[in-house]
């Protein structure tokens, strides 16, 4: 429990610390976000606000893991694990695509960085890459920091995706959640606050499994998730840097994580997922990006369709807001709703774990 405290507080105080001299080195650089024309008209005078603070999350989430690490080593506490490492060097890996994006953005002056495909082989590499090495790395009980199997808590023994699925099912994962992750960072502080509830609820349920893991002891409920204590100091750290960064990024945001930021925390979502063996709970605990996402595939599909909008603006939140609620109200009322989900799915996990153990 300790290192997870020093994970969030290492994470938190290096984020909230690195994010204004970020402000003041990207401002006089010119590093400033370009704004989509065709968006709400309030949000034009953000044009110029730097982005690219995802970088300060990153720092921050690096800094929380090894720091706890450093400071573990006093009292012979575990060191780094395999599914912390591929965690922290899948979301690293998103981070990076996220930030070319950003920068090509910033230097062509522009709202579109990558072009569609550059992105997708970016996010390919990088989920291809996790996909097999999860696979690799086998634990003295046997484990695997990833499974061929689908899971909701905990493995489902009769649906196995054999590795090559397995693998196609992470890029699947890792397209989905880190483009939605983008799209619903859209406004000040939705994203950074949404993934900081969702982060949290991650570091109850990491922490749970490490106390109830069959590794330690063998009883009913157990789970069989290889290193839960590591990804735990990795959610915390996450959490810590969200956090840190939304004092800088509320309304009204000095800075935007952009694509840097985004990017790297829908595949953090993904990679947290397929390592705690989690992957159809995910869509519950981060229901709020699920909605996002869909609204958007539900815009395109209709308008395709029939030439009619569903919504004034995809993704949604700009709907809300062109309906006349202030920017402030969304964020708040979609802070809640990323609140619930994460409540629902923490009451989901641990009825399972009852209904497991026969409570």
């Amino acid at each position: 429990m300790r290192q997870i405290l020093f994970a969030a507080g290492i994470a938190l105080a290096v984020s909230i610390m690195l994010t204004p001299v970020l402000v003041k080195a990207f401002s006089r650089q010119g590093f400033g976000q370009e704004i989509r024309v065709e968006g709400p008209a309030s949000h034009q005078s953000k044009r110029g606000t730097p982005t690219m603070g995802g970088v300060a999350i990153l720092a921050g989430l690096w800094a929380g893991y090894w720091g706890s690490h450093l400071i573990g080593i006093g009292y012979n506490a575990d060191g780094p694990s395999a599914s912390g490492l591929l965690v922290l060097g899948l979301t690293t890996a998103l981070g990076g695509v996220g930030f070319l994006d950003d920068f090509i953005k910033i230097r062509k002056q522009r709202n579109l960085g990558l072009n569609k495909t550059a992105k997708l082989v970016g996010q390919l590499v990088a989920a291809v890459a996790f996909g097999i090495l999860a696979l690799q790395f086998r634990g003295a009980d046997g484990l695997t920091p990833g499974s061929a199997h689908l899971s909701y808590v905990r493995d489902i023994a009769t649906v196995s995706l054999g590795s090559v699925v397995f693998v196609a099912f992470c890029y699947l994962l890792v397209s989905a959640w880190s483009n939605a992750v983008n799209l619903t960072d859209g406004l000040d502080g939705l994203a950074a606050g949404s993934m900081s509830l969702v982060l949290g609820a991650y570091v109850i349920i990491t922490f749970w499994q490490y106390h109830n893991a069959c590794g330690r002891i063998i009883v009913q409920g157990c789970y069989d998730v290889r290193d839960p204590l590591d990804l735990a100091l990795i959610c915390a750290s996450a959490a810590g840097a969200c956090i840190g960064f939304l004092w800088w990024n509320a309304a009204p945001a000095k800075i935007f994580m952009g694509d840097t930021g985004s990017l790297a925390l829908g595949g953090l979502l993904a990679g947290l997922s397929i390592t705690t063996r989690t992957e159809l709970l995910m869509v519950v605990i981060g229901a709020l990006f699920v909605a996002e996402a869909a609204s958007v595939v539900i815009q395109v599909a209709v308008f395709r369709s029939s030439r009619r909008r569903v919504f004034r603006m995809a993704p949604f939140h700009h709907h809300f807001e062109l309906a006349g609620w202030a920017e402030t109200t969304v964020i708040i009322r979609f802070w809640l709703l990323a609140a619930i989900a994460s409540a629902v799915g923490l009451a989901l996990f641990y009825s399972e774990y009852l209904a497991a153990v026969g409570g």
